[in-house]
């Protein structure tokens, strides 16, 4: 995700919190704008199709729509009112969502600088010079690029006090941070609105709410197990936080989330995770070598349901955590993953463009 929510171990550019063993940061960005009017975030909650096959996936490649007149300005996820003068063609995004949505609304050859990112999507973005490492940005390099635009994680995915020196310098910056599905694409259109890329934005939006609206209606009606999804392990047990767009990803998807407790929080005590006695168990920490076996062998943990039934299940979590065009794949492979015989459509990527 792109929050700052989560653990630290596996610390990669989305998921992000402090200092500690593995960290999956989650949640990205925001909308609007009109020529030299505040835009207003509008959040756009995904509306079901007349029906699944009524709505073809289109892989068409989304292409820059007209620039929008400069100055614009847009309301961020923390409030703040940005204005960008003139069309940004120097833009650093330090967040990987950002950088993905940059190279999805066709703005790739204009990303001057971005976050590290251990889960490096598009590839095309390779060469482009690392300026942040989990929340740590180094304004010195920032700087140093000229960007007329800068991309920020909220929720202390990058340090505030980073944000601010930028912006006393000068530099516009968009602060970033969906704590539900509908937010994650209207940062979308927000990205849109502050490049003057905001029809590509809204088309980019509508197909995803069209392919997570045929995943919802796929799952319709079927059992919803209580579902356990592991973030990290390492010192805590990290999953969904109450106010999560991964917890509202996994009753999408089909299940009844247990969640930590905490509307913003990612770390949960054992006692209350073991009382949950989850049915299933989705590892997301499984690429970083946690296995079925050893879950089993926890203190406590054989009395829960998942356990006594070897409902365990690993899952590849960088398309369900991180919040961006790509979302939509990771609300289909986690209903597949929930529900391994359900007939789940498929679909294809939107093409990043350079």
């Amino acid at each position: 995700m792109d929050a700052r929510p989560v653990p630290a171990r596996r610390r990669r550019p989305r998921p992000a919190p402090p200092p500690v063993p593995l960290l999956i940061a989650l949640l990205a960005l925001l909308v609007a704008a009109c020529s030299g009017a505040t835009a207003t975030p509008v959040p756009a909650a995904p509306t079901p199709p007349p029906s699944p096959a009524a709505t073809p996936a289109s892989t068409a490649t989304p292409t820059v729509s007209p620039v929008a007149a400069f100055p614009v300005t847009v309301t961020d996820d923390e409030g703040t009112k940005v204005t960008i003068d003139a069309e940004p063609h120097r833009i650093v995004a330090l967040t990987p969502a950002a950088t993905e949505t940059l190279f999805a609304l066709g703005l790739g050859d204009r990303v001057v600088g971005k976050a590290q990112d251990v889960d490096l999507f598009p590839p095309e973005a390779k060469p482009i010079p690392e300026v942040a490492v989990y929340d740590n940005v180094d304004v010195e390099k920032v700087t140093g690029l000229a960007p007329d635009l800068v991309i920020a994680g909220g929720n202390n995915f990058n340090k505030p006090d980073a944000i601010a020196k930028l912006r006393s310098l000068g530099v516009p910056v968009v602060v970033e941070y969906a704590p539900d599905v509908a937010t994650v694409l209207a940062d979308i259109r927000l990205i849109g609105s502050a490049t003057g890329t905001a029809d590509a934005a809204t088309g980019i939006t509508d197909r995803m709410s069209r392919e997570m609206a045929r995943v919802q209606t796929a799952v319709q009606g079927l059992p919803r197990p209580r579902t356990w999804y592991e973030l990290d392990a390492t010192g805590a047990f990290y999953g969904p936080a109450d106010h999560s767009f991964l917890a509202e990803m996994l009753g999408m998807a089909g299940a009844d989330p247990i969640t930590t407790g905490s509307p913003d929080a990612y770390d949960i005590p054992a006692e209350r995770l073991i009382a949950a006695d989850p049915e299933l168990i989705l590892l997301a920490d499984a690429r970083y070598g946690t296995k079925a076996e050893d879950v089993a062998k926890r203190p406590g943990w054989s009395a829960m349901s998942a356990v006594r039934s070897g409902d365990i299940r690993p899952i590849d979590d960088t398309t369900v955590t991180r919040p961006g065009p790509r979302l939509f794949l990771g609300l289909a492979l986690l209903a597949r993953t929930i529900h391994p015989d359900a007939p789940i459509p498929s679909a294809e990527p939107i093409p990043p463009v350079p």
